[in-house]
């Protein structure tokens, strides 16, 4: 294995077939110690966060797998905490798409003018830009054609599986009891077609996820969802 790069809650290893190899960290997003899936930085470390999330993000890309839905996943070996997974190119240096439900974070830092915090949207889609010195900025699907990083065409591609895909998510959670209000994708362009697929995780420290209005931190949510081994 080579070792390609090192990001916040993951390690990236191309193998030999071609296909890469993702080891989950027990690393998660947030600000002084508090977890935030919307931060740019490592807020905290939490002892079986890795595997955590490669649990749940096992379970939904499985499902989405079986359900016809695009992905890079290949397999997971929950032990080795690590996923195999396709190739993707990435759109430009990376994108991140938000799912909103309700409007929470940095959606509502923005539009706190006119939004009331936990007001209900209906799958709200918005795509920024990777870019931690900047923040994240949000981009218009207009600057992203004109950029050359994602066309018109693959834009609704983008939005119609961040909507399918967030939805699905939404009503499993449902299922146990839980709401989710916000969840960040990744998307990539995967095999020979190129066609976009959804990448990277599906975890509980990629959402926002509440309880009789109570957020339900991330180990907690996996232990909701998908039963211990």
């Amino acid at each position: 294995m080579n070792l390609v790069y090192q990001g916040k809650t993951k390690d990236v290893y191309a193998l030999e077939d071609g296909n890469y190899l993702l080891k989950f960290k027990d690393d998660v997003t947030g600000v002084n110690g508090v977890f935030d899936p919307g931060a740019n930085t490592v807020g905290l470390s939490m002892e079986g966060a890795g595997k955590a999330g490669l649990r749940l993000t096992k379970f939904f890309f499985e499902k989405l797998n079986q359900m016809g839905i695009p992905t890079h996943f290949i397999d997971a070996d929950l032990d080795q905490v690590t996923m195999t997974v396709k190739k993707a190119a990435p759109f430009g240096k990376g994108l991140e798409v938000i799912c909103r439900f309700r409007a929470v974070g940095s959606f509502l830092r923005r539009y706190e003018m006119y939004a009331e915090d936990g007001q209900a949207l209906d799958a709200l889609v918005e795509v920024t830009l990777k870019d931690d010195d900047r923040n994240d900025p949000p981009i218009s699907k207009d600057a992203l054609d004109m950029l050359g990083i994602l066309s018109k065409e693959e834009y609704e591609i983008l939005k119609d599986l961040t909507k399918q895909i967030g939805n699905i998510v939404k009503d499993e959670l449902a299922k146990k009891g839980l709401e989710l209000y916000d969840i960040k994708f990744e998307f990539g362009r995967v095999g020979e077609d190129h066609h976009i697929a959804l990448i990277d995780e599906i975890s509980g420290g990629n959402m926002r996820a509440y309880r009789n209005n109570t957020r339900v931190e991330p180990l907690e949510l996996t232990k909701i969802m998908v039963q211990e081994d």
